[in-house]
């Protein structure tokens, strides 16, 4: 292997490659720990374009089309001047990947300016002698693995190399590379330990880039932690809930003050989601931070061969009093111009959805479902319930359709044995139960938490109870991000439901109506967390927060009817599924036009108008969210 390697022409071999080859020398649990994700050209581009490259080709392209040579030519040197003094610091570089693409992008800037300049049809006519300005020395890195700082000095020399190979086929001029005459500056160690300005001073650094370990709040080593904690200091509220990207955003805050640098890092989508806004968003801003672009959440892939399928943000922001365009990505590649980017990534100005107890409208309350902490002794599949009742005939009547949020929209229920208001001689004339019951009392008793240990003495009953008498409301906790519509119905009192669905009581038609309508769901969307790219419904950031209209008699009235509508049309299908009737290339039509209708209705008694813009509405829901906010203030 090494033979073959030796007498590989590594100069066109794309450095970019050294990324995936690094990953592939460590094992998966070593990738996750570090929150280790290595970077295709594609993905660093969303980085790097909106940040300075696009304005950079747009430029150049102006430049080109002067007619006047002499001015022509002195804005081409002003041009590569200015590329020569633009630095980069990427503070989690890994294999150098971001670094890598960005000084071949300015240098193939650069040979476009050197071919005008230099090259054979230039007609130059000063004679002066050509000079390549830009230089890895403008790349600065901080990485804490060994390997890869070697990985990613490697990879910028060999970028070196290839560009003056090609600047040499431009002006047809051999140029001497070796011996090296530049070095990498890549430093190894702790960003989060160390001073960025011992890398780089922030009065010479113009951009900040990179993609920074994707490790989340619960999956953090406890090293990971306590960085987090002594970058964002113990006095920064909610410290402990963060991602670790955060304190990347922290540390890059404090080195843009009194800078013009801006910067652009992909993380974690879970910091544009739920508590974690305000957390994180709300400090920052105050410091003076503005988003200058973003992507939306997509889904980022590696160019190694164990795809890293990682969902994600990319966020372009600084300290910067210059104004630039706001632009939001769309996941599906299209984009547009925000008058102001907020930290839900939404065009509105910065509002804060922060956790609340109560509804903030006088509506129903919703609460999780049963929580049974029974190790799986009361819940079966029908074969084993089935099964189970042939061993103890008299179980049966305590068996019950026992649903969470998968088995809800698939209408595939598991089954509970609840005998938690079984008599006791009941229960003993029935031993194989009285096992079960047994189990889970041994269950609760080995537990580490106190909690569970005191639910022992009552082993028939659940941890949470929710049961109601009547026919209920339910929401599932997950549902796929595909779906227009989070899937929501209504159970009945011979029908469980477990701590993944949302319950609500006595839910009225309207209830039902105004929750399953395309404003509630832009809504959910916009303030919701997220399990990769599917909605985690909330009770206290989602519904809590959620602004209802004021319909009038006639409009509360209309909602109703068409809410009804949609169960209507549901039962056209009884043997489809929740899963099959939203989904997006299935949805009857019946169930569609039902859906119309109600959502025209709905945005009626909020005076939206039609067509329907869902971020038009969303920015309506803020507005009423902070006025309401602002009448319980008062």
């Amino acid at each position: 292997i090494l033979e073959k390697c030796c007498k590989q022409d590594w100069s066109v071999i794309s450095p970019t490659i050294f990324g995936a080859l690094f990953e592939s020398t460590l094992n998966p649990e070593t990738r996750k720990n570090g929150g280790m994700h290595y970077t295709s050209i594609e993905n660093i581009h969303k980085v790097i374009d909106p940040l300075f490259l696009n304005d950079l080709k747009e430029e150049l392209m102006g430049i080109k089309k002067m007619q006047q040579i002499k001015k022509k030519r002195a804005a081409l040197m002003a041009y590569q001047d200015k590329l020569a003094s633009m630095t980069f610091l990427d503070p989690a570089c890994g294999s150098g990947n971001f670094l890598t693409e960005t000084y071949l992008s300015l240098r193939k800037l650069e040979n476009i300016v050197l071919a005008d300049l230099y090259g054979p049809d230039s007609n130059n006519p000063l004679g002066s002698a050509m000079c390549i300005e830009v230089s890895i020395n403008q790349f600065y890195g901080i990485e804490i693995n060994d390997f890869a700082v070697s990985v990613s000095r490697t990879a910028l020399w060999i970028s070196e190399n290839q560009m003056l190979q090609a600047t040499e086929n431009i002006v047809q001029k051999e140029i001497d590379f070796l011996p090296l005459k530049s070095y990498p500056n890549i430093h190894e160690g702790n960003a989060l330990t160390m001073d960025w300005e011992s890398v780089i001073s922030r009065k010479k650094l113009s951009y900040i880039i990179g993609n920074p370990p994707f490790s989340g709040a619960r999956l953090m080593s406890e090293e990971q932690k306590i960085d987090l904690i002594n970058v964002l200091g113990s006095c920064w509220k909610g410290a402990g809930n963060m991602d670790y990207v955060c304190a990347w955003y922290k540390k890059s805050v404090d080195m843009m003050k009194g800078t013009e640098i801006r910067a652009a890092l992909v993380s974690t989508n879970s910091i544009t989601q739920g508590e974690q806004v305000a957390t994180l968003w709300k400090p920052l801003i105050a410091d003076g931070l503005h988003i200058d672009f973003a992507h939306r959440t997509f889904r980022w892939d590696s160019e190694a061969k164990i795809k890293a399928h990682v969902h994600c943000v990319i966020i372009g922001y600084s300290l910067s009093k210059t104004k630039v365009k706001n632009i939001i990505y769309l996941s599906n590649g299209s984009f547009f111009t925000a008058n102001h980017i907020n930290g839900y990534l939404i065009d509105y100005e910065d509002v804060y959805i922060g956790s609340r107890q109560q509804p903030l409208c006088d509506v129903p309350t919703i609460n999780i479902g049963n929580k049974p902490i029974d190790n799986s002794n009361y819940l079966f599949s029908e074969k084993e319930m089935k099964d189970f009742i042939k061993t103890e005939p008299a179980s049966a009547k305590y068996f019950k359709k026992f649903y969470g949020s998968d088995e809800f929209i698939n209408q595939r229920p598991r089954y509970c044995l609840w005998v938690g208001e079984c008599t006791p001689n009941e229960l003993r004339s029935m031993p194989h139960v009285l096992d079960r019951v047994r189990k889970v009392r041994e269950f609760r008793l080995a537990s580490k938490s106190a909690g569970t240990r005191n639910l022992a003495d009552k082993p028939t009953r659940f941890h949470v109870e929710n049961m109601p008498k009547v026919k209920y409301l339910v929401i599932p906790e997950t549902s796929s991000e595909r779906r227009k519509y989070i899937p929501i119905g209504f159970l009945t009192p011979h029908e469980l439901c477990s701590n993944a669905l949302k319950l609500m009581p006595n839910a009225t038609m309207y209830h039902f109506g105004v929750l399953t309508s395309c404003v509630h769901n832009a809504w959910m969307r916009a303030v919701c967390g997220r399990l990769k790219s599917d909605y985690r419904y909330s009770k206290d950031i989602v519904y809590n927060n959620f602004p209802w209209p004021q319909p009038t008699p006639k409009q509360k009235s209309r909602i109703e009817k068409t809410a009804q509508g949609i169960l209507d049309a549901r039962a056209k299908y009884p043997d489809s599924s929740l899963a099959d009737l939203y989904d997006i290339g299935a949805i009857p039509s019946e169930l569609k036009t039902a859906h119309d209708e109600n959502d025209i209705a709905v945005m009626a008694a909020y005076g939206i108008s039609q067509p329907f813009v869902e971020e038009r509405c969303v920015a309506e829901l803020f507005k009423r969210y902070q006025k309401l906010i602002s009448s319980i203030k008062d």
